[in-house]
């Protein structure tokens, strides 16, 4: 994983966070930058407006997580058709995300009811988000998977830190919603940290994914990181009635 900075998690946590480390591509181009900024002021957003309602936080964030791989799906879609080319696989996988991303959202529903306020914002920063992302894939799409990179990055970090809360006993450990796992094969006794630690594991592989798309648009093979293993999902999105 070339030009990859390898952060470990602090000392005491158990051998799955730490088979679970933060990872961090490091920007060296103006668009990695500007990527990674657009990054921490969201992040900064978020921290400040959520603090540590983790559930709420999820239930908001992944609304917009599940937009770049539509709309980078979608352009790439009509790209192939105007120029008659073939997408290597890139459109198949974008929409995997934006569907995967889906589920996160519908999971976390069922953990922490949304408030009138969270949808109203919902809707505003996903209308807002869908466009800058819309314009910014138009303008360059290396840095859109760049800043995707760097979002999923975060996504890892917060998750962490949620089964941190939930390990600690600041957060319930409630049982999994029936349809968190149909989708991640869990068994009938899986509790919310199972959830998030599948969810966890997704957000790093698609952290890895885009990293790897960005490297491909700039020409920069060697340095594309290694792609984080996929829990198993399932091919059916609901669990039978």
């Amino acid at each position: 994983m070339a030009n990859t900075i390898l952060v470990p998690d602090d000392a005491g946590l158990n051998a799955e966070r730490d088979a679970q480390p933060a990872v961090h591509f490091a920007a060296t181009s103006v668009a990695d930058h500007v990527a990674l900024g657009l990054t921490k002021l969201l992040r900064f957003s978020a921290d400040t407006f959520f603090a540590k309602r983790y559930g709420h936080r999820a239930v908001v964030l992944e609304t917009v997580a599940a937009v770049p791989g539509m709309v980078g799906a979608t352009l790439t879609h009509l790209r192939c058709l105007r120029t008659m080319a073939d997408d290597n696989g890139w459109i198949r996988t974008l929409m995997e995300e934006a569907e995967n991303e889906r589920m996160h959202l519908m999971t976390f529903i069922e953990v922490a009811k949304p408030t009138y306020v969270e949808r109203l914002l919902i809707q505003l920063v996903q209308a807002l988000f869908y466009i800058g992302f819309f314009g910014l894939y138009l303008v360059s799409a290396r840095t859109a998977h760049r800043l995707v990179g760097y979002f999923e990055e975060e996504a890892v970090l917060s998750y962490t830190l949620y089964l941190r809360e939930i390990d600690e006993g600041r957060a319930p450990n409630i049982a999994a919603p029936a349809i968190a796992r149909h989708y991640w094969h869990l068994p009938a006794d899986a509790t919310l940290r199972d959830v998030v630690a599948v969810i966890r594991a997704d957000e790093a592989h698609h952290r890895d994914v885009n990293h790897g798309f960005a490297c491909t648009l700039a020409r920069q093979l060697d340095r594309t990181p290694a792609q984080a293993p996929y829990p198993r999902h399932a091919s059916t999105l609901r669990p039978s009635a």
